[in-house]
């Protein structure tokens, strides 16, 4: 893959999470400098290798989960320095963890503020319970307007929990995008966890779950945060 390409993949990835539809070569050319032509030869290019699908003749494209897989393991973290939303989003979830309290109580505030800040399902494990949170965000989501897909997503809520248990993901962050969830493959969604230490479990878990379709940079970040928040709240 070429610089251009990657590039271009990156646009779509984001441009998509944004607008929900499909991304097409003249939006493209226009942010690239260079003529419809030049965007659909590259598109066609990325198409063969996997990475975008062309959802009906003549539309434009969206990434596949191997795209967005790329994106995840290939997004360079740019926030460093920056005074933009992401850095206001990250210190408004650290307020709201150290004005928690009771352990209980500063784990549901963070779920409760990802929620906010990333329009996704949240959750953590407290103790042996998983709290979950926004719901109505998730089932409000484009993807999820067929039945058939929102019985598959339930089916993966039911399964999350004692799936967690036995599974105990070791990573101190975990992206499972799409046919890649241990669970509810079929759902069409990503499940993005921290795993950090609390005074229930030294493997408790904090995260989003929503459409494959999202702000990955963002949301992984977030996410991330919550879970280092959190275990210094009491492991400072």
């Amino acid at each position: 893959m070429t610089e251009r390409q990657k590039r271009l993949l990156f646009a779509i990835v984001e441009q998509y999470a944004e607008v929900a539809s499909p991304v097409g070569s003249n939006l493209l050319a226009r942010a690239f400098n260079v003529s419809p032509a030049t965007i659909r030869a590259e598109m066609a290019h990325l198409e063969e290798l996997g990475f975008i699908s062309q959802p009906h003749t003549s539309a434009g494209r969206v990434p596949t989960d191997k795209g967005y897989r790329f994106y995840v393991n290939n997004a360079v973290d740019e926030t460093a320095g920056m005074q933009g939303p992401e850095k206001r989003s990250e210190k408004a979830l650290a307020t709201r963890v150290h004005e928690g309290g009771l352990p209980e109580r500063t784990i549901r505030n963070a779920v409760d503020t990802l929620v906010e800040l990333t329009h996704n399902l949240g959750m953590a494990t407290i103790g042996d319970q998983l709290y979950m949170s926004g719901l109505s965000n998730l089932f409000g989501q484009p993807e999820f307007m067929h039945p058939g897909q929102v019985q598959e997503v339930a089916r993966l809520l039911d399964n999350l929990e004692p799936w967690l248990k036995e599974a105990a993901p070791n990573q101190p962050l975990n992206v499972y995008i799409g046919r890649e969830n241990p669970i509810g493959r079929a759902a069409g969604c990503s499940l993005i966890i921290s795993k950090f230490r609390s005074p229930f479990s030294d493997t408790s878990y904090i995260g989003v779950l929503g459409p494959t379709r999202q702000s990955y940079r963002e949301v992984m970040n977030l996410v991330s945060r919550a879970g280092r928040a959190l275990e210094g709240s009491w492991y400072e």
